[in-house]
């Protein structure tokens, strides 16, 4: 048991004490993490060739040999987006959720082959076919595993691999018969070495030719794209954005739950996985789209990582550690209302409804900066001796935008834990969460709370006057230490909208002299994190002009709270044409794009190869063509 004490008076709403049993513990939510982790897919996060059968935690691992005159080379765990010249490269392809289907192309020295795979009943099938001759030796190493020390027996008999787990008994079998003359691979457990210059099919459960393994392959991309196709134009978006979050998509054991993550090679460097502050309410939002029991797991398991105090952190990382000192900004709220809205069981309201309410009084209790919020860090225990805490750099990362121009020399206060800035974006996000948990606390009954949000939102709305600046028609980031309002500006100043806060004729001003603006934030590729005529746009670096999926997306939120249609309609149709290009180019769901030529891999830009929560451009087009229920819409 669980026990949540609610200790503030004022905004903060009065004393009492909740006692619920952890939502990770709740039999609906076990039933879920029982279907998530069953049967054949990319689950093992350290690499996207390894294809592991749960609850058994069998994996069979391809890895790749390269053969040269005087020496040899090694791939064993190969992984999307790798930075190097002797990396390999992966272009991915699509994968279903439950891994019925996969594909990708991979080159690595002389290595370029594809690499596909299928359910067929429970079994598994896999087919390996070079692209290119090579004109050294290449072979295919499979290695049988048990992995996050499950039992087990394995062996090599002849041409397969068999493995007795649990009391069950799985075979696979190669269409291509085992090099016994080469004994130097890197492994310590059963294997099979396959000479790579033709197609290579690999089964589990029993023997099959190749004609067999591409009929089960071809039945199984039929199925996805079937899937696909209830979505019309939209057909090739819904595949791309669940490839996206899929390649992602890992089995973590500490925990054991299925859970999407960013990106592995985030998981990689942060010990096992890494769960982000506002990034991973964007994916379960996104997986509602398809998959219920996906969407629910991931608000569950993100919620799971709140600190001591109530927050969510700002990552939550498989070393143990966490940004105990700062969180992210908050968008929980929100999404769980959305993904409550598509699928509107009371349970996950009652299981959320508490973590999320702590969360939103936390930001009251630890980051007020003269009657509104501010981002900040604090003194919190430090178990990891991260060096850098309550500082400005780490206030940054509070915000998730960490080196936005809005932040260039503000200065941070220690003694009030907060940068010297009132935050527009984070106050209208703030009011934002508490208008989405003031719904919730209706639904649930919980009438002392929803009076308490609704005061709240009102009472921000007021001290959020004195931001408006009449002439500029923007309300304005508030520098604390002079008292000027900053001409800085960012998409996060049209965040007030999804707050509800400007009167239409405030909001028509905000969208016509500035979001349409095309020396702000209009063009052909939109939305810049900072506006066109900001002197930092032309680095595109980072937070320094690029355009960001968070951004658009809260945008077009906002905007739809107030109607607008010719803007969103575009800021639809713009986000999905270049989220489309990048992957029909290179097979990329990138970090950031460049507003300038509207590609990830921009060389000004820093942005991840592969980065989930890219999706968010193409899930906007899925509101706007009533794919999704209008999130500003009341709930029922």
């Amino acid at each position: 048991m669980r026990t949540v004490i609610l200790l503030c008076t004022g905004l903060l709403g009065a004393t009492g004490l909740v006692a619920q049993i952890e939502p990770h513990q709740q039999p609906e939510y076990r039933a879920i993490q029982q279907r998530l982790g069953d049967g054949w897919n990319t689950w093992n996060t350290r690499s996207v060739t390894s294809h592991v059968l749960l609850p058994e935690g069998l994996a069979f691992n391809l890895a790749f040999k390269q053969h040269y005159w005087l020496e040899e080379q090694y791939l064993a765990e190969p992984l999307i987006g790798r930075y190097g010249e002797d990396a390999e490269q992966i272009r991915p392809g699509l994968h279903a959720y439950d891994g019925r289907y996969t594909d990708l192309t991979l080159e690595w020295e002389e290595l370029h082959a594809r690499i596909e795979t299928a359910h067929d009943g429970d079994d598994l099938v896999i087919l390996v076919t070079p692209l290119a001759a090579s004109e050294n030796r290449i072979k295919m190493i499979v290695e049988s595993a048990l992995l996050w020390n499950r039992p087990g027996l394995l062996e090599r008999e002849g041409n397969s691999l068999r493995a007795d787990v649990g009391g069950r008994v799985v075979e696979l079998f190669s269409t291509v018969a085992h090099d016994d003359t080469d004994p130097y691979v890197p492994l310590r457990t059963p294997y099979l070495a396959l000479e790579l210059d033709a197609p290579t099919g690999l089964a589990t459960g029993r023997p099959r030719d190749l004609a067999q393994i591409r009929r089960a392959l071809d039945r199984a991309r039929a199925d996805l794209e079937a899937e696909a196709a209830v979505y019309d134009e939209l057909a090739e978006a819904y595949l791309a954005i669940q490839a996206g979050i899929a390649w992602n998509l890992i089995y973590e054991p500490q925990y054991d739950r299925v859970v999407s993550t960013v990106g592995r090679l985030w998981n990689a460097e942060y010990g096992g996985y890494c769960l982000f502050g506002w990034d991973n309410f964007f994916l379960a939002y996104m997986t509602s789209l398809t998959s219920r029991d996906l969407a629910f797991a991931n608000v569950i398991e993100h919620l799971r990582g709140a600190t001591e105090e109530g927050f969510i952190p700002n990552d939550n990382r498989g070393n143990g550690s966490k940004s105990w000192d700062r969180s992210q900004p908050p968008v929980g709220s929100v999404m769980v209302r959305e993904v409550y809205r598509r699928y509107p069981e009371r349970w996950l309201l009652e299981a959320t409804f508490d973590d999320l309410l702590a969360w939103n009084r936390w930001w009251l209790r630890k980051r007020v900066n003269d009657g509104l919020l501010g981002y900040g860090s604090h003194e919190a225990k430090n178990p990891f001796n991260e060096p850098s805490v309550r500082t400005r750099r780490t206030a940054g990362y509070e915000s998730g935008m960490d080196d936005s121009p809005m932040y260039e020399d503000v200065p941070f206060n220690a003694d009030k834990n907060t940068m010297e800035l009132q935050d527009v974006g984070l106050n209208s996000l703030y009011a934002a969460d508490s208008l989405a948990l003031a719904e919730m606390a209706g639904i649930l009954g919980r009438e002392e709370e929803e009076r308490e949000l609704k005061a709240r939102v009102a009472e921000l709305g007021r001290r959020m006057e004195t931001l408006w600046h009449d002439k500029v028609g923007l309300f304005l980031n508030r520098r604390t230490d002079t008292g000027e309002l900053s001409l800085r500006l960012s998409p996060t100043l049209f965040y007030p909208m999804l707050g509800r806060i400007p009167d239409p004729a405030r909001a028509r001003r905000m969208v016509e002299e500035h979001l349409l603006n095309p020396e702000e934030f209009w063009g052909e590729h939109i939305l810049p994190s900072t506006a066109r005529n900001d002197p930092s746009f032309p680095k595109q670096r980072y937070w320094k002009g690029a355009i960001w999926p968070p951004l658009n997306f809260l945008t077009y939120l906002s905007l739809r709270q107030y109607g607008f249609e010719a803007a969103r309609e575009e800021l639809a149709d713009k986000s999905l044409a270049m989220f489309l290009g990048e992957w029909q180019r290179k097979g990329y769901v990138s970090e950031n794009y460049s507003s300038i030529t509207g590609t990830g891999d921009d060389e000004r830009l820093s942005s991840d190869k592969f980065h989930s929560w890219g999706a968010l451009f193409g899930i906007i087009a899925f509101i706007e063509q009533g794919h999704l229920d209008p999130p500003e819409a009341p709930l029922e």
